[in-house]
Parts: structure tokens; sequence; C-alpha cells
């Protein structure tokens, strides 16, 4: 019986994919469940596993082709076998050939393509994408370490006048979709950003005393930014205008607290949702974030894990930020920005003390957050942080 592979349903907010790379060919016998193709949407990737086992006899949809939610991309017959492997003299020139196919097949589209540009052999390279796939970034530092012994040994010899290289590389569907939603958001919110700066000593105390007792007992890390989830918690339930988002002519005050948490990924940053975080232990949300970074990096965060969300936390601190103005995630109304954590000489009591200093940075829509809430709930945040108790004892 001949039965037909589909797109799989897409959320309300992706219309369309990119076809990847085909896993299988034309006569080849695929298992049921077994993945045959990726395809990449502005948010995630999503795997298209086979409904039934049986013999690939058709591709509908070829790579790098766009795709539609439902439409046919491929057809197995499942009462058909594969074909009998070719003796071992007549197979030997296509075994030959498979190391140099198999290369092929382990990069990505975009990968291959600014191979064949800048004369990268994909082969040679290990590529740090899921299953080992040669990503466009692979490439590029390839590229960048092979030019620079090339670029000493020609410093001494004259430039063609006029010779200034450039590269075109298209956007992946995530950056695409990245850059249309930030300039919507600044066209459409009146961003303002209210900054403070946090004494992280008291955190960095309590998470010394007992970070060794927690991975023990729950089985991960204890990090910070759980803290600061609860903090931004704690202050939003204060402040629940900063917790809203504008619909039209209307206020939508949410009931809940769903905290995106920015995640970088070998195709951009993504922000997967913490949901219900009020409800949420120190331990949960520490797992729930190493869980979304593993996923992130392989490729396999799900739709779902990125819908909604009333609040986004993003840390440039990681990458050395010192200060920042984040943009907000529409629809969201609010974002904060934590930094690099630097010891500073501070005044307590009267007397010059080194202490360990973050600035913090809270963007707003002003349109429905005034800057007296703004920055109100940045203090608040400070608060809980620079007394840990607070988020123990909800004050």
């Amino acid at each position: 019986m001949i039965i037909e592979v589909k797109v799989p349903m897409l959320s309300e907010s992706v219309s369309e994919g990119t076809l990847l790379e085909w896993k299988k060919q034309v006569g080849e016998a695929v298992g049921r469940d077994e993945i045959l193709i990726d395809i990449e949407t502005d948010k995630v990737v999503l795997e298209v596993p086979a409904p039934q086992a049986g013999v690939l006899v058709e591709i509908v949809a070829q790579n790098g082709e766009t795709v539609a939610a439902d439409q046919i991309l491929a057809r197995i017959d499942t009462a058909a076998t594969a074909a009998a492997p070719a003796p071992a003299a007549e197979a030997a020139p296509a075994a030959e050939a498979a190391p140099a196919a198999a290369g092929q097949a382990a990069a990505m589209p975009a990968a291959a393509k600014l191979a064949a540009e800048t004369g990268v052999d994909v082969n040679s390279l290990q590529g740090s994408g899921r299953d080992g796939r040669v990503l466009k970034e692979d490439v590029q530092n390839a590229a960048s370490q092979a030019a620079a012994p090339a670029a000493a040994a020609k410093a001494a010899a004259p430039v063609p006048a006029g010779a200034r290289p450039e590269q075109r590389v298209p956007m992946s569907r995530l950056r695409a979709r990245v850059a249309e939603r930030l300039l919507a958001s600044q066209q459409e919110n009146a961003i303002l950003t209210t900054f403070n700066e946090v004494n992280m000593k008291p955190v960095m105390d309590l998470r010394a005393k007992y970070k060794d007792k927690f991975e023990k007992e729950h089985g991960v890390k204890l990090g910070f930014m759980s803290f600061f989830v609860k903090a931004a918690v704690a202050a939003l339930k204060k402040y629940p205008v900063v917790n809203a988002s504008v619909d039209g002519n209307d206020i939508v005050y949410h009931g809940y607290f769903d905290i995106g948490i920015a995640v970088g990924s070998p195709r951009g940053l993504v922000v997967p949702i913490l949901r219900d975080a009020d409800q949420m232990s120190i331990a949960d949300i520490e797992k729930a974030i190493v869980d979304y970074a593993v996923k992130a990096k392989d490729g396999k965060i799900a739709l779902e894990d990125l819908t909604g969300g009333t609040f986004s936390i993003t840390n440039g601190g990681t990458f050395g930020s010192m200060m920042s103005t984040p943009i907000i995630n529409p629809p969201q109304s609010a974002i904060l920005g934590m930094h690099a954590t630097k010891e500073r000489a501070v005044v307590e009591n009267g007397q010059v003390v080194v202490r360990p200093m973050m600035y913090l940075a809270l963007s707003y829509d002003h349109r429905i957050i005034d800057g007296r809430e703004a920055v109100l709930t940045l203090v608040a945040i400070k608060d809980a942080l620079e007394d840990p108790a607070r988020l123990l004892l909800d004050l």
C-alpha cells in the first residue's frame, strides 16, 4: 500500500518551513518513526518521521524547497522491500565514493553552499550541529583559520588595487524571523530602559554554601538564573502591569507568570518558556533551564516550548556584556537584562568596600508601564537578590 509522508501541522504563528536534507533516498528501506528529513521553520527544526515501515518510492519535495503544513513530501510503499545489494565486486566503486557522499550529507545546506564558495572541504570538519552535522559557523571558522596563514604569507606581497573581498550568505529562517520581530518590536512599542545595580555577594555566598549539597540532592548545579527568575516573579506580583501585554486598545493582565529565558543555539537565539514559574522551585527552574539548553544545542526545542510568555530574562553577562538595552519580545511588555558581575568599589555605611556588582537593565513598553512602575520593579528585583531570604518569606 502506498502511503504519503506529509509536513506536520505547524503552529498558528508558523506558516511554512524549508526542507533541509533527506536522510533516505528512493529505493531505501525505512522503519516506522525513522526520521526522514528535517524542516527548518523560523522558530525550530521539526523532524519528519516515517508513518509506516516500508520502502521510500518517491520524493516529492526536494532539499531546500519551501513547504507548508500538510503538504506531501514523499511516498512510502509499505508492502515493498528494499532491493538486494549488488555483488561485492560491483559495489566496490560505490563503496569508495561513500565517504565523500556521507561527508556531504553531514553538511547543512547553508554550510555546503558556503564551503563551495570558500573552498573548504566539509569532509575534513568536525560538525558542531546535531548528529555531527557541519553548520555554517563551522565552515566560517575553518575558512578564517585557513585565511590567517594565507594572509600572513601575502602580507609582504603587493595587493591588487581594488581587491576588497565580500561574502554573501542568506539568512537562516530563524535569523530572518528574529530580525523581523526585533524590528517590529522597536516600531510598535514605546521602548524605554531603566538601570540599576545589584550587589551579588549575598546570592554568591548562598550559592557557595549550598551548591554541593544542592547538586547532590537534585542532580543539577545551582546557578544564578533561578534566583533572578524568582526575584522577577516576586517583583511582577507587586507590579502586575509589567507582566501584562497590549491587545489593541486593551491591557491584558496575566494571572500567571510564564518567564522566557533567552538561550543561545547553533541556529541563533531562542527564548523557551518556564510556564507557571511562580509554582516552580529553585531546583525545578535549574532543571528546566539545563533541559532547554541541551534541546537548543541539539536543535530539538519544540514549538510549544517557545509559545507564549509574559516576561523575559536575557543574560548578556555570559558573553562579558557590562550594560545593554534589551529589546522587548512581543507581545510581552518588559524584559530584564543581566550583565557581567565585576568587583567594584562601592560605599557601604560610609566605608569604601569592594563588592561583586552587576548592572541590571529593564526595558519596558512605556505605552502601558509608567516610569514609576518600571523603576520600582527593578528595585524590587534588586532588593530580593541582595536579601535572598525575601524570596523564601515572600517579602
